[in-house]
């Protein structure tokens, strides 16, 4: 150790040491520290030289001399020895200052044995030492750790103003400008330049150039090719992809080849690449011309901190950027369309007010007004649509000698007068022509030295007119026009359009008045008649009242037994209802008469014609006014109670109809002895004649099911045995996801020869419990829940599945859909879509749509037909006949087929058949013959009705005669 010196020649006094520890005291750093422990040492005379090794910052620090790896070596040896004796070499004493202080005392001593003894002696000089030391370690580590926190502080501050600048409304050059002002605020950075890079296009672009030196700088605005930079520092960086910092000589010694200067030569320089996912999209650069300015490794981890917030900064500005050009071009065509829009509501505008004119001036042609009034109207009129500040109305007429003027209007004064033909005003040219003029004072000028007209007839010459012949049929009966006498007004085409709008109701409004008057002359001439022949009606009348009093009488009556029918019933039961006066509830109890089929097989029908009538007479000395007595259908009578006070009274009186019908009754030379069954249900409030019936019948087949002869009052307990409406609901939910709806297949054949033409695909429920159930069991309650269309479309799949088979043959296939299908827009989409996943061609499927569909939503549905029958698939109207406007969709929309109501069809082979046989063939005139529409009877189930059909030209029919539905089409 070549910075030993030789000890002093005296021992530190207790006064000297006193003085030491003052001056330790006020030893301000570790160094100084070190020193007076050395200077303490060298005092000693068994001390030849002395030296101190301690750790501040990561470092090795000696009291004298650079220490080098040895010496580490040395100091870390004895740091790290845990037995805490003082280890003597070569007469070299080593010893830590203190027991947690990272320092090393080393000792030269002229006697070995003296060492200990000069430890001894020094110890609480040493120790006071060490923890000068310890406090000035600890608060130097402090001050690197406030100066860390410092850096960060500033770094993170930089972060979020990078990302204030990237949210901020700036354009690019504010926003690098700021960039530049951060980042000059984390190092020195008054040289500093931002570049972008494309890796895909292999472009570069300088985005901010900054330098003091350079004052030409690269283009910003320009884009160049990366390759056109090769051999650059800047190239180097961007194809590296890695920090590059030092001087142009430590720069090429890293890249480790010569380095192609552009620009001044830095004294330091620092770059960092811009990454994203491992790829470079740019850089940032700052460089130092100034000697004793440089970068540390400390500023090349910043910046490159830096780098990737400033990407993402100029990422964001980029996409906002983009995200407003798009938004503006997005804000054009919207302000473009709504300018279309815009013209298109001021047209519909005008056409709203044009037909609202048209209407109300349709309106004044039936109104109860007298001339002057009806001329006054139609000027209000007229002037709503254009300026009619002047305008008036000239009529032909009948001798067609004279241009009558009814009503005119001229700067405000109102007149009348009358005009020869032969003179030749503007408005006699209009009516001779029988076309409209429109012109100006020149053009009128025009006409005049033509010929065609005399300038000046009425009043003062017009600046501009406009006039439009009034039409009756072919016939011109005048003339309405409009006119300005200033030079500001100007009528245009538009306004002649609608003059002539107008004029066609206003001369139909004129024609209809005329012949209204007409008539009114006709009708006083007919008066007289008339009260002659009202006597004559009055008589008429009367006897038809008579004539329909009995006919609904025979209507709303069981002919056989007298009693009231089913419908006399419910309209009975459905006004006592709807009575709320009464405090006691209507009772209704449905009868049955058991095993009645037996003896009216037994004993025939004259036989049980006698029985029912005889039953009839018993059932009505039961009761009295105002219940009544009714015959429901064959075997089945309903006594209805009009007001009962317990349920118990309707109890008693179906106990005594009972007893009143089980006495012995002879017919046909047997004796019987009737019983029935009965049914009770007591109203409930707000109850509806038809649940009341089905009430009183679930209760009457409880009563079956007891064992007849008996009766039941229906409860809470039958209904839900009856109709378990919420069961059925998760039960149908099951079926959808398992797929339990089925298609049966119904055929329709030709009635000539009896061939198969097609099927009609019709919904079954296969019930894993209940077997096959119709639709009638389930359908309500599934449309009630909104699972019906789920349900059809499966049914869809299906049968266009089934029906695309091989062995299914090539007929056509027939659905059902139904007004919640047709609301949708997209139905035909989706169907087309299911036939083409099923491979079912498209000229395959038939629709068949009910009348209510036509009518929710004419327009939606024809333009859904439309389309599905560009694509191939036809339409059916079924169950016609039974509405009241099906004709009127015939001729309007897109269908091939309809089929008629089995209703007619049933009617066909019955006696009094003749009006379902003149609606039958009316129906094949009209759309067969007429509109070459394709007609299906349906519901044929004798060979009478299939006889009567092919007889009256129907081609087509299905029903239980030719096949019932089945689970494979007919052949299969």
């Amino acid at each position: 150790m070549n910075s030993y010196r030789e000890p002093h020649a005296t021992i530190p006094s207790e006064a000297d040491q006193l003085v030491w520890l003052g001056r330790l005291i006020g030893a301000s750093t570790t160094q100084a520290v070190a020193e007076l422990v050395v200077e303490l040492l060298r005092a000693c005379p068994a001390c030849r030289d002395a030296r101190v090794l301690w750790l501040e910052r990561g470092e090795c620090r000696a009291t004298s001399g650079k220490p080098d790896v040895r010496d580490t070596a040395r100091m870390l040896a004895v740091l790290n020895d845990g037995h805490g004796a003082p280890p003597l070499a070569d007469g070299e004493l080593r010893m830590r200052l203190a027991p947690d202080v990272p320092a090393v005392l080393f000792v030269l001593h002229r006697d070995a044995a003296a060492g200990p003894s000069v430890r001894t002696v020094l110890e609480r000089c040493l120790a006071l030492a060490g923890q000068q030391l310890r406090q000035l370690l600890a608060l130097a580590e402090l001050h690197d750790s406030h100066h860390q926190l410092e850096r960060s502080e500033n770094l993170l501050r930089a972060l979020f103003s990078i990302a204030d600048l990237a949210g901020a409304d700036l354009d690019m050059p504010e926003l690098l400008r700021g960039i530049h002002s951060i980042v000059g605020t984390l190092m020195y950075a008054e040289n500093f330049f931002i570049v972008r890079h494309d890796p895909e296009g292999g472009t570069t672009r300088f985005l901010y150039y900054a330098d003091t030196e350079d004052a030409e700088g690269p283009d910003i605005v320009r884009e160049d090719s990366l390759e056109a930079m090769r051999g650059s520092l800047t190239w180097h960086l961007l194809t590296l992809g890695r920090p590059l910092m030092g001087s142009t000589e430590q720069l090429a010694a890293q890249i480790g080849v010569p380095l192609n200067v552009i620009g001044p030569d830095s004294v330091d320089w620092l770059g960092v690449p811009m990454l994203r996912e491992g790829r470079v999209h740019g850089a940032l650069v700052v460089q130092s011309y100034r000697q004793g300015i440089g970068y540390s490794d400390e500023d090349r981890a910043v910046l490159g901190f830096v780098a990737e917030h400033v990407l993402t900064a100029l990422e964001r500005k980029q996409t906002k950027d983009e995200l407003e050009d798009r938004v503006l071009q997005r804000t054009r065509e919207l302000a473009a369309a709504n300018r279309e829009l815009q013209e298109e509501v001021l047209e519909r505008q005008r056409a709203g007010r044009l037909q609202s004119v048209l209407f109300r001036l349709a309106e004044l042609g039936t109104a109860d007004l007298d001339e002057e009034a009806f001329y006054r109207c139609v000027h209000a009129e007229v002037g709503s649509l254009l300026d009619a500040s002047n305008f008036y109305i000239a009529l032909l007429d009948e001798e067609e000698q004279q241009l009558h003027f009814p009503y005119y209007m001229d700067a405000g004064v109102q007149s009348a007068f009358s005009l020869s033909l032969g003179q030749r005003s503007i408005t006699v040219y209009v009516l001779r022509t029988g076309k409209p003029w429109l012109g100006s004072r020149h053009e009128l000028d025009a006409l005049a030295k033509e010929g065609k007209i005399v300038r000046r007839v009425i009043g003062v010459p017009p600046a501009c007119w406009l006039g439009v012949p009034l039409r009756a049929g072919d016939t011109v009966i005048g003339v309405v026009a409009v006119q300005g006498y200033d030079d500001e007004v100007r009528f245009g085409a538009a306004d002649q359009e609608l003059l002539s709008f107008a004029a066609l109701q206003i001369a139909n409004s004129i024609h209809r008045r005329r012949a209204a008057a007409a008539l009114l002359q006709a009708n006083l001439q007919l008066e007289h008649r008339v009260e002659a022949r009202t006597r004559e009606l009055r008589e008429q009348i009367a006897e038809r009242e008579q004539m329909q009093r009995q006919l609904r009488h025979e209507v709303m009556h069981d002919p056989l037994t007298g009693l009231p029918n089913r419908g006399f019933l419910r309209e009975r039961l459905g006004e006592r209802l709807a009575r709320r006066s009464s405090d006691k509830p209507c009772a209704l109890l449905y009868l049955d008469v058991d095993r009645f089929k037996v003896i009216n097989d037994s004993l025939g029908h004259l036989a049980g014609d006698a029985f029912l009538q005889a039953v009839a007479n018993r059932l009505r000395a039961c009761v009295r006014v105002p219940d009544v007595v009714a015959r429901l259908s064959g075997d089945e009578f309903a006594i209805l109670l009009d007001a009962v006070v317990e349920p118990a009274v309707a109890e008693r009186m179906a106990h005594g109809v009972l007893l009143a019908l089980r006495q012995p009754l002879s017919i046909g030379g047997r004796e019987l002895e009737p019983s029935a069954s009965v049914g009770i249900a007591i109203a409930a409030q707000h109850e509806r004649a038809d649940a009341l019936l089905r009430d009183a019948d679930i209760a009457l087949y409880r009563a079956k099911q007891l064992g007849r002869g008996r009766y039941a009052l229906f409860d809470e307990t039958m209904e839900r045995n009856a109709v378990d409406e919420l069961a059925l609901e998760v039960e149908l939910r099951h079926a959808l996801q398992h797929g339990e709806f089925v298609p049966y297949f119904q055929p329709i054949f030709r009635l000539d020869n009896g061939e198969v033409v097609g099927h009609e695909a019709l919904l079954r429920w296969n019930h894993p419990r209940r077997g096959v159930l119709p639709p009638g069991d389930f359908v309500r309650v599934a449309r009630d829940c909104g699972q019906l269309e789920a349900i059809d479309w499966q049914l869809y799949g299906k049968a266009c599945e089934r029906m695309a088979q091989p062995d299914a043959g090539d007929g056509f296939v027939t659905i059902n859909v139904s007004p919640l299908h047709l609301r949708h827009a997209g139905f035909d989409r989706q169907l087309l879509q299911l036939l083409a996943s099923s491979g079912l061609p498209p000229e395959r499927l038939l629709i068949e749509l009910t009348e209510d569909a036509l009518l929710e939503d004419p327009v939606l549905v024809r333009a859904t037909l439309e389309r599905l029958r560009a694509a191939g698939v036809q339409a059916a109207l079924d169950d016609f006949g039974t509405g009241y406007s099906s004709l009127g969709y015939l001729h309007s929309l897109p269908l091939s087929k309809l089929k008629i109501d089995q209703m007619f069809v049933r009617e066909l082979d019955t006696a009094g058949g003749a009006g379902a046989n003149t609606v039958v063939s009316a129906i094949l005139t009209l759309a067969a013959r007429a509109l070459g529409i394709d007609v299906i009877a349906e519901g044929i189930e004798t060979e009478a009705q299939r006889d009567a059909l092919h007889a009256m030209g129907c081609e087509f029919g299905q029903g239980f005669l030719f096949g019932r539905p089945q689970p494979q089409p007919h052949g299969v």
